[in-house]
This record gives C-alpha cells, structure tokens and sequence, in this order.
C-alpha cells in the first residue's frame, strides 16, 4: 500500500495535471467509449470534462484527494468526492458540459440522456458521493487507489455517513467491496454501457 505520507488533498494548480491523469485512467472505459467513440476525439473530450468537473464542482468542496509514488514523480491517482448537501448533478451540471457539445457530436443527445439517468438514481439521502476514482495505467495495481479514497472513507466512518458511487467497469466491483461498497442497483439505459450503482454504509470506529 502506498504510504497515506503520499496522499493530499487537490488544490487549485492540480487541475490540468489531474484532468489528464484521469483521461488517461478512463481512456478504455466503456462510458467513456461509448460517450467519445472516437479514438482521435476521446483523449481531448476527456480531459475536457474532468477540468470542467474540477473546476465547477469538485475542488471547490475541497474533499478531493490526489497520491504520488513513493519518490514522487507527482500525482498519478485522483479520488474526486462531494460531502452531503453537495448536488452531484441538475441542470446547473448539464449546462456546464455544454462546452463538451464540440466533442460529443451526434452523440450528445444520447450522453444527456444518459447522464439525466444516472441523476434520477442518485440517492437524496445525506452521503458522500465519490465522483471519480482514476489512477495512471501505468501505476495501477500499485495500491494509489485505495490510499486515495481512505481519508473520505475514514471521515465516512467518524460522522456516521455512507457513501455512494457509480462504477462503469464490473471488474472494479470487487475492487469497491473491498472497501465496503455493495451493489445496490444496476442501470440499464438503452445502447449504453451499464452502471453499478454502490453504496457503503459507515463502519463504526472499533467494529469488525
């Protein structure tokens, strides 16, 4: 496991760096690909969507947490959390993608619709919402994923709060229950990728 010395949380100047780390990470996934069919177009749409997401949602919560290797080298893993109260999505989240439109094309009126889906889902029941998980492919399997969402998980369990994501790869599922995420729903919305919606209940301090 990567020392918890290596984990901080995101700051303003990370936003470049960490919207192409996570580009990087989503490059393969299947809403990603279904989103940006295009090779050429997805690096670029990508990364255009996670610094619209830092920029209007995340770092401004200030729960979002990033990990080096050990020796440095800088981030190479983001977890991108929202505290309860925080909306994850509505109308002000689909006009801020509007700059996305260029990259979508004529998938774009099937993306909103996918992504006013995924808003329908979301509980309405206080938690912290884990956005984006991503590490470098280059690094992963090196424990960055774990190390960076333990300071929410651990905060989780101190306020006796769940937490609640969704996961577009199964093979992550196990990965999530790991740490305490269970499934609670899947979402099946026509031609798209489906999502495994998660969620943890908080881990009393002392219980097994």
């Amino acid at each position: 496991m990567t020392p918890a010395s290596l984990v901080r949380k995101l700051r303003a100047e990370d936003r470049q760096d960490v919207a192409a780390l996570l580009a990087r990470a989503f490059d393969d996934d299947p809403l990603a690909t279904y989103i940006f069919p295009d090779n050429r177009v997805r690096a670029r749409g990508l990364r255009r969507f996670f610094d619209i997401q830092l920029r209007a949602m995340f770092l401004g919560a200030g729960e979002s947490h990033g990990a080096a290797l050990d020796g440095g080298g800088g981030l190479r893993a983001a977890a991108l959390w929202l505290p309860p109260g925080r909306p994850a999505a509505g109308l002000g989240a689909v006009l801020r993608l509007v700059p996305l439109l260029r990259y979508t094309g004529r998938r774009t009126a099937r993306t909103l619709r996918l992504l006013g889906a995924v808003d329908a889902k979301h509980p309405r029941a206080p938690h912290y919402y884990l956005g984006v998980l991503g590490t470098d492919p280059p690094v992963q399997g090196q424990g960055l994923g774990s190390a960076v969402m333990a300071p929410v998980l651990e905060r989780c369990d101190a306020e006796g709060l769940p937490a609640y994501l969704e996961s577009s790869k199964e093979r992550n599922v196990p990965f999530y229950r790991r740490h305490g995420f269970e499934v609670v729903d899947e979402l099946h919305v026509a031609g798209a990728p489906p999502l495994w919606l998660m969620w943890r209940e908080p881990h009393p301090p002392g219980a097994g």
